[in-house]
């Protein structure tokens, strides 16, 4: 239970709006989840160490999102304070052949200003949702290129020891991982771009957002890929091949346009998603003898499938 004097401490300690019971599926790409107890805007980097301070002095738990694109809550909410990163981390600036950008900046704003200034690196990343703080987070990108290959820096705010500059070779990127979100709360990162020609950018960038439309249900809500590819295979193949594709439990279903993709039918609860993931583990282990991982982030009180 949240202490009755946290809101308003939180109140007096930031700027930006903080909320009780706030509903969740507002927040997620999936459109499912249950209220926050404590949903508070940042607006700046005194509202984020604030922030953190009142919880911890209340020993409230607490997390940071972005726009939700990789997370699933569960229908009861959660049970904490979900802290948004507000006006002052949206900020980005282009600077020769570097990008600097606040984690809470949309990826696609990054990508179309790289665009615009010629700057090659980012052309994988369009059709990507979410921040700048989520895609540093996860890595995202494709089998070829991700974030990791295109990071200079990552500055990420520590509870209890303020700001730590982490340069990108210092960091252990992996598949669909990067540990920073271990480390701190990702507040900026700088990326380094190489000029080139804008239409070869433009090309690539086409042929991209191209594939997704082709490959992606993207009309649909959904949290994005489901599960991590098995090393040498891909999940899809394998949840195609076992028939799973259009399986439904209540208003979550396995997309027809890509196997690894659950999508909010209508009227899905975290419970039908969380049924769905289970049913496909079982069904692609007992099939192929191989253990899929959850890709997307679980908030509340299940834990990952």
């Amino acid at each position: 239970m949240i202490p009755s004097d946290t809101y308003a401490k939180l109140r007096t300690a930031v700027s930006g709006d903080v909320r009780t019971d706030e509903p969740m599926y507002r927040h997620t790409t999936f459109r499912i989840g249950g209220p926050a107890d404590l949903h508070v805007t940042c607006e700046t980097l005194a509202d984020l160490a604030d922030a953190v301070r009142v919880c911890d002095e209340h020993e409230v738990p607490w997390t940071v999102i972005g726009k939700g694109s990789n997370l699933l809550v569960a229908d009861d909410g959660y049970h904490g304070a979900i802290l948004c990163l507000g006006r002052e981390f949206k900020a980005h600036s282009v600077d020769g052949a570097g990008i600097k950008a606040g984690a809470a900046c949309i990826l696609a704003y990054i990508v179309r200003d790289a665009f615009s200034k010629g700057l090659a690196g980012l052309e994988f990343a369009v059709g990507i949702p979410g921040t700048v703080g989520g895609a540093l987070s996860m890595n995202a990108g494709t089998a070829g290129v991700w974030m990791g290959s295109v990071v200079e820096s990552v500055t990420l705010f520590v509870p209890g020891a303020g700001l730590k500059r982490v340069r990108g070779g210092d960091i252990a990127w992996g598949y669909r991982r990067s540990g920073l979100s271990e480390r701190g709360v990702i507040v900026e990162c700088v990326l380094e771009l190489a000029e080139s020609d804008k239409t070869r950018i433009r090309r690539q960038m086409e042929e991209s957002l191209e594939r997704r439309k082709e490959t992606q249900p993207l009309s649909m809500p959904s949290a994005g890929s489901v599960f991590r590819n098995p090393e040498g295979d891909s999940a899809g193949r394998l949840i195609e091949a076992a028939g799973l594709k259009g399986t439904r439990l209540g208003g979550a279903k396995v997309s027809e346009v890509h196997a690894n993709f659950i999508v909010n039918d209508g009227g899905a609860t975290a419970a039908d998603v969380v049924g769905l993931i289970r049913k496909i583990q079982m069904t692609v282990r007992d099939t192929y003898g191989i253990e899929l991982k959850p890709e997307i982030r679980f908030l509340g009180s299940f834990g990952p499938a």
